[in-house]
């Protein structure tokens, strides 16, 4: 990883990364991507919801759908509890949350050093990561945080676990 203050690489060449984790694995968006980080929260269920959706926080006046990332990578759902990342869509006029168990720091990366990620990732793997850095402390796996999106999530149909188990397809 290569520092900030090093003078031989342009600023635009860097990415500025937060990294959070999800169970044992270190993940990263960019920050450009978030709008805000709230603290622990829990979310309100929403009934009839697919298992992919944590439920509902309050955000400024309205109700943010928050997206769980445990049960995006296949994990137990956890306590309810965790942090929430705000993220905006792409036109930036729709906000949705990513519940995470917890936020680590703001990383400055090199553009250069992000990897493609394998060819035997599976499906749902490859919806998500868009690489991965290589660290001294193991590797974080970079998110674009439009895959991340409830309709987008809905359209892959990728994690709809109820789905699945009606075709008889395991996850």
């Amino acid at each position: 990883m290569r520092g900030v203050e090093e003078t031989d690489v342009a600023a635009g060449d860097m990415v500025s990364m937060c990294s959070f984790r999800a169970g044992e694995g270190l993940f990263g968006i960019d920050t450009g991507q978030i709008r805000e980080v709230l603290g622990r929260i829990t979310p309100q269920h929403v009934p009839l919801a697919v298992n992919y959706i944590a439920g509902v926080v309050p955000y400024r006046g309205d109700v943010l759908t928050t997206v769980s990332f445990r049960v995006l990578l296949g994990l137990e759902r956890g306590s309810g509890a965790g942090c929430v990342l705000v993220l905006d869509d792409d036109e930036g006029d729709l906000r949705f949350g990513l519940l995470v168990d917890e936020i680590g720091g703001v990383l400055t990366m090199s553009r250069d050093e992000l990897q493609p990620n394998p060819s035997a990732l599976d499906a749902r793997s490859m919806a998500l990561f868009c690489g991965a850095y290589r660290m001294q402390t193991g590797l974080m796996v970079r998110l674009n945080s439009q895959s991340l999106r409830p309709s987008q999530l809905a359209e892959c149909g990728l994690f709809d676990s109820a789905k699945h188990e009606r075709a008889g397809i395991q996850k």
